[in-house]
């Protein structure tokens, strides 16, 4: 991907601007618009405060930067040689470009299950997740507010997922917004899925914001992104 600004800033660009948008959108929508609304379930009675949005938005900002350095070494660095990503779009069927995005997503619900878990672990937690639980009652704009260690953690997804999995640049950019937007849901502070689909075998089987504002309310359980089968298949699910 050629661009005229340093790759490193137009990853972190990319990054931020995405999580602005994406965090923003929904920020406007559940937390003016329809804030006092009964079509959405607030997951706490009570709003973050204004500092509370703050801090996530800074170390938001912070964690951009971090995953423009990592941009930067994955696709501008020796590494690259060494990753299967490929540039031209006809190298692939065009139905693998679909597949990768989905082969990405179930890569990474692995690789965060397994992650999240571990910087839960009393030694590392202080260091590592400290930061992004001090959200107890998230927000959108929770998304991106990690330690810097976490951020390096996340970030380093796009390493494993360079050697593992064949994808293009535009295939890559596709499961970042599904990530972020995930991501933002996930902290959305409100459950917008029906309770019928909650409770329906399939809707059982996808993360929801219910759960994860358990996991930042009591700091334990969920830690799972997208689905809930690791946590189901480890016993971490949580509910009350």
């Amino acid at each position: 991907m050629e661009t005229q600004l340093p790759f490193g800033i137009f990853i972190f660009l990319v990054n931020f601007l995405r999580y602005l948008f994406v965090a923003g959108i929904a920020f406007f929508v559940f937390y003016y618009v329809f804030k006092n609304s009964t079509s959405f379930q607030k997951l706490q009675t009570r709003f973050p405060k204004s500092s509370d949005y703050l801090r996530e938005i800074g170390s938001s900002f912070m964690s951009c930067v971090i995953f423009g350095v990592v941009g930067y070494i994955a696709y501008k660095t020796p590494f690259y040689q060494f990753s299967q990503a490929y540039n031209n779009i006809h190298d692939y069927p065009i139905w693998y470009f679909w597949l990768s995005i989905l082969l990405m997503v179930l890569l990474h619900d692995a690789y965060f299950y397994w992650t999240h878990r571990l910087i839960h672990h009393k030694t590392l937690f202080k260091n590592f997740h400290a930061l992004h639980h001090k959200s107890h009652n998230p927000s959108p704009w929770a998304a991106f507010a990690f330690d810097p260690m976490e951020a390096v953690i996340n970030g380093c997804f796009q390493f494993v997922m360079m050697l593992v999995i064949p994808a293009h640049f535009n295939a890559v950019a596709i499961f970042y917004l599904i990530s972020m937007m995930v991501n933002v849901y996930g902290h959305l502070g409100y459950e917008i899925y029906p309770k019928w689909f909650r409770e329906h075998w399939f809707g059982q089987w996808i993360n929801t914001s219910t759960a994860h504002n358990y996991h930042h309310h009591y700091g334990k359980g969920n830690y799972g992104f997208y689905f809930t089968f690791w946590d189901k298949l480890m016993g971490t699910e949580q509910s009350k």
